[in-house]
């Protein structure tokens, strides 16, 4: 361990250019590092996704589908695990046909056998290929985890350690090209930081304190300009990369309630099916016949929905992956499978349905105060305050011709001089200031302020707070003292095709509601320009949990969005909750999602995914029980027409004889698994319309379709066995 005395503050390299926005008064970066092909292409191909046809995921596959032939690993899927207990029976036939005769059928009983066991080894390969390309993105992921080294700063002096010896709590330093040790907020300092290994996001994202939105960062990320001092947040083992690579790779996915219904009302079927067939032998014997045990396992095999059942883990697992390949990090695939259920959607205002960069744009006198005392009030109620607001209120007092005291520095907080003290802002409130020798500057939500200060606002106060949030714009009072001087305008401006969003959402039966501190004027004018259905005006965070517990208690499933501490509480409540990755740690631990991109407005696209892997499952069990009526058509009269003839009606394929149409029919079930493994695995296409004409169309394609391509496939199977002198 090496030590050196630290300095005060890191060099930072002077630049003319300032590649923050210079509204914000940050100080600047030195020059951001470009984009390199080699990060557009890496973000290209995780939001692509790779084909799982290639080598690379295949050869895991087929290992894997070889070792999940475990009876301990085929239990859990009660439906394949008949099929291999069936697989089984007729080998044991098979062999006491070779050794001890007789083998007049033993060409039969063996390619029986064979199409069994490639049955099961196909359901047990579609799930290995879902889990193979898991498996590969952790791979990736893991390779960003390095054992790096780590400036601890102890007492004023840094010494460089392990980051596999940084412990929660401990204050490190960054340089321009270092990696990010470990996970942790940002409490010094203003940089670039390259985060392409992890969100897969090419350019590199600014970082600075004081925020809740670019304060978070990530260990095996790379700073890219300047310097940053970062509290680990993390212990080794237990960081946001260590939560990923575990849940990508499947090692914590467990399965969903719906899964879990579907896999007990298969096993019921299962129950049902072997029964059934156990039942039939003795019912020949007695009619003066008898089926033999390979053609009765044949029949078993052939009544079971062995289609979803050896995909419906596949298509779990893929939903997964496609949520991760869309940079969302699903805590659970109860998360996702609920998304899809989700029919009311809680979007904050900021960040989401309009930009969320809301700058100040004036400052105007009120109640009889001049333009000089509103700036300066302004001003000082703004030193200290670093949110987005704050310093865009202090960039623009000094254009106006305010000066900031030389002892503030930059008008942060991080310089704020002793003997002030700071009121930051709290959504209780609704306000923040600043209070020095006796003089306290507020400012904050005009009805806030004047109900701190005990009084009415004016006529005139009220027309201009009114027209402000009339525009769309959102008024905030300020105060020097008792005494209300100005509004501040700060502006934001409504995301572009929102409303298009919107009415898709209403298509879908999503009912959508905007959350807001802005006053009710404000709100219903951003409100009808983005065409939500409903918006909750000066909310506070227990007005979100209210709203969200009344639409659970109407039998509603809310999801929202929210990044801060304060939306912790709500994000625990909703059914899904997408927490922002560069949001705080609290409201990432509150929600069963993260957004690795920080978008807001993904929450819609989550739903999307969501309601695919609902119709996906939806799609192949109606298409695998529809499918079971043409196998009920060829191997049954193959199986009883001998004992029964009049079965022989029932045999419109015009099968050749009862072996080929048996086998056929076996063939035909073992490669339709094959067949339907890429639509597992890239779901269904998903379109905007009502729950009832979605269902209409995939009755029509996946219904009626799984009952015409059996026909079809099984009869020229039986052409092509024939042909060749199988059967």
């Amino acid at each position: 361990m090496s030590q050196s005395q630290i300095p005060d503050r890191p060099p930072v390299h002077t630049h003319p250019e300032r590649d923050a926005d210079p509204t914000r008064g940050l100080e600047p970066p030195t020059e951001r590092s470009p984009e390199t092909d080699a990060m557009k292409a890496l973000s290209a191909r995780r939001r692509a996704g790779a084909s799982v046809w290639t080598w690379q995921f295949i050869r895991p596959a087929l290992g894997g589908a070889v070792r999940k032939l475990d009876p301990r690993w085929m239990v859990k899927s009660p439906v394949m695990f008949v099929v291999e207990i069936g697989s089984v029976v007729t080998t044991v036939v098979m062999l006491k046909d070779v050794i001890a005769g007789p083998r007049a059928g033993l060409g039969f009983v063996i390619q029986i056998s064979l199409w069994l066991w490639f049955t099961v080894l196909f359901a047990n390969f579609a799930e290995a290929l879902a889990e193979a390309r898991g498996k590969a993105q952790a791979d990736t992921l893991r390779a960003t985890r390095k054992d790096t080294p780590a400036r601890r700063v102890v007492d004023g002096r840094e010494e460089t350690i392990s980051s596999a010896d940084l412990r929660k709590g401990d204050l490190v330093l960054v340089h321009e090209g270092e990696l990010i040790p470990s996970d942790g907020d940002v409490v010094a300092g203003v940089a670039y930081v390259n985060e392409a290994a992890i969100t897969g996001e090419s350019a590199p994202v600014l970082k600075e304190p004081g925020t809740d939105i670019r304060s978070t960062v990530t260990g095996g990320t790379q700073v890219t300009s300047d310097w940053l001092r970062i509290r680990i947040t993390a212990d080794p083992g237990h960081t946001f990369l260590d939560r990923m690579i575990a849940l990508v790779e499947g090692a914590s996915r467990q399965k969903t309630p719906n899964e879990i219904a579907l896999s007990i009302l298969l096993a019921g079927l299962s129950i049902i099916f072997v029964l059934v067939v156990v039942t039939l032998e003795p019912f020949s014997i007695y009619a003066g016949a008898s089926v033999s045990t390979t053609v009765l396992v044949a029949l078993l095999v052939c009544l079971l929905p062995t289609t979803i059942g050896a995909l419906l883990s596949a298509i779990g697992i893929a939903g997964m992956d496609r949520v991760t390949r869309f940079n969302v990090l699903a805590m659970s695939g109860r998360a996702v499978e609920a998304a899809g259920d989700v029919d009311v959607l809680l979007l904050d205002k900021t960040g989401t349905i309009t930009y969320g960069n809301r700058l100040a744009a004036e400052v105007m006198p009120v109640e009889g105060a001049s333009q000089e005392e509103a700036l300066h009030a302004a001003l000082w109620s703004s030193l200290g305050d670093d949110t987005p607001e704050g310093r865009s209120i202090v960039s623009l007092t000094r254009k106006l011709g305010q000066s900031v005291p030389a002892e503030w520095g930059d008008g942060t907080g991080a310089a704020a001089p002793s003997g002030v003290e700071v009121i930051p802002f709290r959504a209780e409130t609704r306000m923040s200031g600043l209070r020095l020798d006796g003089s306290l500057w507020q400012k904050g939500a005009v009805d806030a302020v004047y109900q701190t200060l005990g009084r009415e606002p004016s006529t005139e106060t009220r027309l201009l707070a009114d027209r402000i949030a009339g525009e769309g714009g959102t008024p905030l009072a300020v105060a020097d003292g008792a005494r209300p001087v100005g509004l501040i305008y700060l502006k934001d401006t409504v995301k572009p095709g929102m409303a298009a969003r919107f009415d898709e959402l209403r298509r879908m039966g999503i009912r959508t509601i905007m959350v807001t501190g802005d006053n009710p004027l404000t709100a219903r004018t951003i409100a009808t320009e983005a065409g939500v259905d409903d918006f909750i005006a000066q909310a506070k965070p227990e007005d979100k949990i209210a709203r969200i517990r009344a639409e659970q208690e109407a039998g509603h499933l809310v999801a929202m969005s929210g990044d801060g501490t304060n939306d912790a509480p709500a994000l625990a409540q909703s059914d899904v909750g997408l927490a922002m990755n560069s949001g705080t740690a609290a409201a990432k631990d509150a929600a069963n999602m993260v957004d690795l991109d920080s978008d807001p407005t993904k929450l819609i696209e989550v739903v999307q995914i969501g309601k695919q892997l609902l119709i996906t499952r939806g799609a192949i069990t109606t298409f695998s029980v529809a499918n079971d009526v043409a196998k009920y058509f060829a191997i049954i009269p193959a199986a009883f027409a001998v004992t029964y003839p009049e079965l022989n009606a029932l045999n419109i394929m015009r099968l050749g004889s009862p072996q080929s149409a048996i086998l056929s029919a076996v063939i035909f079930n073992a490669l339709v698994i094959i067949a339907l493994i890429p639509l597992a695995m890239r779901g269904v296409a998903y379109r905007a319309v009502p729950a009832a004409e979605m269902l209409r169309r995939n009755i029509l394609i996946y219904g009626l379709g799984g009952v015409i391509v059996p026909f079809i496939g099984i009869k020229l199977i039986d052409l092509l066995v024939r042909a060749i002198g199988l059967a």
